[in-house]
C-alpha cells in the first residue's frame, strides 16, 4: 500500500459512475459513441470465426508488427525491425507502466510535463522513482513550457522524461523548436525518452505531429508508445504498441510479460488491417473532430466558459474562472446536478491541484446532437 497511497479510484471512474447515476450526459472520459471502421470491425470477426482466440506470441502478432514498423516508415521515415524493435502490448496504459518500471529503478527521478494522463505518476511511484513536474502553462492560446523550468528539473539522478504530444489533457501539439529543446536536453544528459503518442493522428488546423524519436540522437534513446483505441475508435479494444532499440523493447517485454502476458489476438489482426488499408477513414475522422471541437468551443463560450483552442485530442480546457468558480473538483462533482453536464476537473492531472483547479476539460468526441443538448444544458450555469 506505501507506494500507492494517495492514489485511489480514478477520476474517469468516479465521474462516469455519476453520470450513470445522475443521468447526465457524460463528456468527461474520452471515449467516442460511434465504432470504428467497418473493415476493421470486420477483421475482428472475421479472425475470431477463424479460429484466432488462443494466445498470440508474447511480442504480438507478426502481422501487427510488420504494419506497425510500416506505419512509422512510411509516416514519419524512422525503420524498426518489426522482429526485434516492436512489441504489442495491451493498450498505451500498459506499454507506459512496463516501459517506466524496466528502465528506471528506485530513487531515479522522471520529468512529466503536468497536468499528465493520471495513470504516468501511479506508475512512476510503482517503480519507486520520482516524479519531477514540469508545469503546461497557457501562452498564445495554448499550452507550453518554459525551456528554462525544464531545464532545471533535471538533476543528477534524471533517468527518463515522458513526453505526451498530441497531449492529454491540454489539447497541444509540441512544436518542432519545443521537441529540439527536448530531444537536446535528452543527448546532453544521457535521458530516456518515453513518449505516449496515442492521438498521433487527431491533429487539427495547421497542427503536424512529429515523434521525438526522429530528432537528432533521439531515436537511439526513445521509447515510442501508440495504440489503436482513438485512431481507430476502438477504445476498448486495448491494443496498442512500443517501438524502440532492442535492448530497450527486451527490458520493457520482460516486465509487460508478468502484467498481462499477451493481448487479445483478433484485435491484432483487426488492428493490423486498419493500419494497412483504412486510413482514409482515419483522415475523416480527424475532419469531423476539427468540427465537434469548434461546435463544442463555440458553445462553451456562449455558456461563460473560457476556452483554449486545442490542436489535437478529443478535449477543451475550459476556464471556470469567468463563471466564479474557483475549484474544478467541486465544479466537476455538482455540475451534474447543476446542468446534467459530467466533466473532468483538471486539477487531478497536477502534481499540485492549485495550479489547475481553474479548469475543467470536456471531451468531444461524442455525436453533434450530443454535444448540442450538453451545451444547451451548460447554459443553465
Amino acid at each position: 500500500m506505501g507506494r500507492m497511497q494517495g492514489f485511489g479510484t480514478t477520476i474517469f471512474a468516479e465521474m462516469s459512475a455519476l453520470a450513470v447515476r445522475t443521468g447526465a450526459i457524460n463528456l468527461g472520459q474520452g471515449f467516442p459513441d460511434e465504432d470504428g471502421p467497418a473493415g476493421v470491425l470486420a477483421a475482428a470477426v472475421a479472425s475470431i470465426e477463424g479460429g484466432g482466440n488462443q494466445y498470440p506470441p508474447g511480442p504480438g502478432l507478426p502481422v501487427l508488427r510488420r504494419a506497425v514498423a510500416e506505419q512509422r516508415r512510411e509516416r514519419y521515415g524512422l525503420d524498426y525491425d518489426p522482429d526485434t524493435e516492436v512489441l504489442v502490448t495491451v493498450g498505451a496504459t500498459e506499454a507506459i507502466a512496463s516501459a517506466v518500471l524496466a528502465l528506471t529503478e528506485n530513487g531515479d527521478e522522471v520529468i512529466a510535463f503536468e497536468p499528465f494522463y493520471d495513470s504516468y505518476a501511479a506508475t512512476i511511484a510503482l517503480s519507486g522513482a520520482v516524479l519531477r513536474p514540469v508545469t503546461l502553462r497557457p501562452s498564445g492560446g495554448r499550452f507550453t513550457f518554459d525551456p528554462g523550468e525544464l531545464r532545471a528539473a533535471v538533476t543528477p539522478r534524471t533517468r527518463a522524461i515522458l513526453v505526451n504530444t498530441p497531449h492529454n489533457p491540454c489539447g497541444t501539439v509540441f512544436t518542432g523548436e519545443e521537441l529540439a529543446e527536448i530531444a537536446a536536453l535528452c543527448v546532453e544528459h544521457d535521458l530516456v525518452a518515453i513518449t505516449d503518442e496515442v492521438y498521433e493522428y487527431l491533429t487539427f488546423d495547421d497542427a503536424v505531429h512529429r515523434p521525438l524519436a526522429a530528432f537528432e540522437g533521439m531515436r537511439e534513446r526513445t521509447v515510442s508508445i501508440s495504440s489503436a483505441g482513438k485512431t481507430f475508435s476502438v477504445t476498448g479494444w486495448k491494443t496498442g504498441w512500443v517501438c524502440a532499440p532492442a535492448r530497450y523493447v527486451d527490458a520493457v517485454r520482460t516486465v509487460k510479460q508478468f502484467l498481462t502476458y499477451v493481448g487479445s489476438g483478433p484485435w491484432q489482426e483487426a488492428v493490423a488491417h486498419g493500419l494497412a488499408h483504412e486510413l482514409d477513414w482515419v483522415e475523416a475522422l480527424r475532419k469531423t473532430l476539427q468540427s465537434k471541437r469548434d461546435r463544442l468551443m463555440t458553445g462553451l463560450e456562449a455558456a461563460g466558459f473560457t476556452v483554449l483552442r486545442p490542436q489535437g485530442t478529443y478535449f477543451v480546457q475550459a476556464d471556470i474562472s469567468g463563471l466564479g468558480h474557483t475549484d474544478g473538483l467541486t465544479l466537476a462533482r455538482a455540475l451534474p446536478e447543476l446542468a446534467g453536464v459530467v466533466c473532468v476537473p483538471t486539477q487531478v492531472f497536477y502534481a499540485d491541484p492549485s495550479r489547475g483547479a481553474r479548469y475543467v476539460r470536456f471531451a468531444f468526441c461524442k455525436k453533434d446532437e450530443v454535444i448540442d443538448e450538453a451545451v444547451a444544458r451548460l447554459r443553465r450555469l
